[in-house]
């Protein structure tokens, strides 16, 4: 059975930088219930605390982070860009782990976006872009999807499960 890496803030955790989540339902729990889903927090996991002051990505893009290019900062200027590195290699290893191919997580994140995320200017704006999550596990193969392409995850799971049996 395919397990899937899902931003724990999707299984109501309080780990989003306000100390809230997002819990999502419908195939969500239908997939916990199977034992399917890996809940992980980057952020969390790469040693920033809950509540924390929101981040962005504000020098170039999740690749320019990831070369050590970029920057991540909270709108005082604090640099949290080796915090949003660590979790996403955190992330990485997870999926290694546990032989993880499809991922679940957050759209709009600095870590977790897959199609969109704040432009830098801490004004809410939205870009095309992605996290620095995202970007890490798309290097190495694994099909990132946000929350609100589950129909997607299961054809995709329906798809490998029937090539498997």
């Amino acid at each position: 059975m395919q397990k899937i890496l899902v931003s724990a803030c999707l299984m109501g955790q309080k780990v989003r930088y306000d100390g809230g989540d997002c819990l999502q339902d419908g195939l969500f729990t239908e997939w916990r219930d199977q034992g399917r889903l890996l809940p992980f927090c980057p952020e969390v996991a790469g040693g920033l605390p809950v509540p924390r002051a929101p981040a962005e990505i504000v020098v170039g893009d999740a690749e320019f982070v990831l070369r050590g290019c970029g920057k991540v900062c909270c709108a005082d200027g604090t640099d949290v860009t080796d915090a949003f590195v660590d979790g996403a290699e955190r992330a990485l290893a997870e999926c290694m782990r546990h032989g993880i191919g499809i991922a679940v997580l957050k759209e709009g994140s600095p870590s977790c976006g897959s199609s969109c995320i704040n432009n830098g200017s801490f004004t809410g704006k939205k870009i095309k872009g992605e996290g620095v999550t995202t970007r890490l596990l798309a290097r190495h193969g694994i099909r990132v999807f946000s929350e609100q392409q589950l129909s997607e995850v299961e054809a995709l799971l329906t798809s490998e499960e029937k090539s498997d049996g």
